[in-house]
């Protein structure tokens, strides 16, 4: 029997160093992808500058940046130091600002005290560093554990405010639809929705088709958002035109709008599929954009003011037939409002755009080209309000 000492590399025994070293480093390695959740640095570094960014608008919207007339520099930033200070204690309840005050009065407390007694002098050391940190720690943990449940609390709302929603356009004749939207927050203030409802004369079927946006943002609105839907869908069910539909969800809304500080802008359209007929009203809503097959553009004005101002303003209607290849693109002010890094707006130029450019396109092809672009147009700038857009192609 032949045997072939080429075919195996010779036998090498374990370094006893690489042994020991790669179990430690895998075990690093375990713990640095639970605490980085697996981001890369570039990605942590940007999750970090938005999230200073977001703290720095919570604490300034309580200081005065203005310098005073006459104040030295120095004197202006040492003041704007204490404002952000109080800015910071008046967030957290009293128990935790004692303790915060009571870790930095140890933190910068002398590392060793002298005391004498008789002839002898016993030196006491106390690390109030170890023991400021250690109460700082236990601020930490109360203040995380109040978020936990607080972002607990807020994602069975954005659970909540998912079912309120529709997950995928219903079918309707005549039009291909697509919609988006996007929270600022967890949850959001915008309303979209598309739902059939019976014909005036009983028998055929329309369909309402509605977009609207609470003013505000985060967990007021969305209550409020909510309802504005349970208005609108309990009004669909009676035999009412979209005029009188709006005006009773106005006298409805006026209930819930702190004498019109949390007033509602609103689309509510209805779709006839047997005349194409879309008939409308616009309350105080950014107009929708009705692309025809030639390439000419309206805009759906008509209406009224803003919903939970007024008791009983008017609202007034107006209809459009919409022809194989026309558009109608509608969306909430965080779509043409949304800022970049130097303050710039989107704008409805933009939006105008990407919609001759995508024309020939599905609504959910177009869609994604628009949130593309505003998330192009973006880049790293914060979310200031919730973007939502809906698109119906005529067909």
């Amino acid at each position: 029997m032949s045997t072939n000492a080429g075919s195996h590399a010779p036998f090498r025994p374990p370094d006893p160093l690489t042994a020991k070293v790669d179990p430690f480093m895998s075990r690093i390695e375990r713990f640095w992808l639970r605490v980085s959740d697996g981001l890369k640095m570039d990605q942590l570094w940007k999750q970090f500058q938005t999230d200073a960014r977001a703290s720095y608008r919570l604490y300034s919207a309580d200081v005065d940046l203005t310098p005073e007339v006459g104040m030295p520099k120095w004197k202006h930033y040492l003041h704007l130091a204490g404002k952000f200070f109080w800015a910071v204690m008046e967030k957290l309840s009293p128990a935790r600002r004692i303790l915060l005050l009571v870790a930095l009065a140890l933190m910068f407390s002398p590392m060793q005290t002298a005391w004498e007694q008789g002839n002898s002098t016993v030196l006491l050391r106390f690390d109030g560093h170890f023991w400021g940190a250690s109460v700082l720690l236990l601020i930490l943990v109360l203040e995380v554990s109040d978020r936990v449940v607080m972002k607990r609390d807020l994602q069975i709302a954005k659970e909540i405010q998912a079912w309120l929603l529709p997950s995928n356009p219903p079918s309707v004749p005549g039009l291909e639809i697509a919609f988006a939207t996007r929270p600022a927050n967890t949850v959001a203030g915008d309303y979209y929705d598309v739902f059939p409802r019976a014909g005036s004369d009983g028998h055929s079927q329309t369909f309402l088709i509605a977009v609207a946006d609470v003013a505000g943002k985060s967990i007021p609105a969305a209550l409020l958002m909510a309802t504005v839907q349970a208005s609108m869908k309990t009004l669909a069910s009676t035999p009412l035109n979209v005029s009188e539909l709006v005006g009773r969800m106005n006298q409805y809304a006026v209930t819930n709008s702190q004498q019109g500080r949390r007033f509602t802008t609103a689309f509510v359209a209805e779709f006839e599929p047997l005349t194409r007929a879309l008939t409308y009203v616009n309350a105080g809503h950014n107009p929708p954009i009705l692309r025809r097959a030639s390439g000419a553009i309206e805009r759906l004005e008509c209406g009224g003011i803003p919903l939970g101002i007024l008791e009983n303003p008017p609202y007034a209607s107006a209809a459009v037939t919409l022809q194989p290849g026309d558009w109608v693109v509608m969306f909430s002010d965080g779509v043409v409002e949304a800022e970049n890094a130097q303050h710039e707006e989107y704008g409805e130029d933009r939006l105008n755009y990407n919609i001759h450019l995508g024309a020939a396109e599905s609504p959910s092809m177009l869609l994604q080209r628009i949130m593309n672009d505003v998330d192009n147009f973006v880049g790293t700038a914060p979310q200031h309000d919730d973007v939502t857009c809906m698109l119906l192609k005529s067909v």
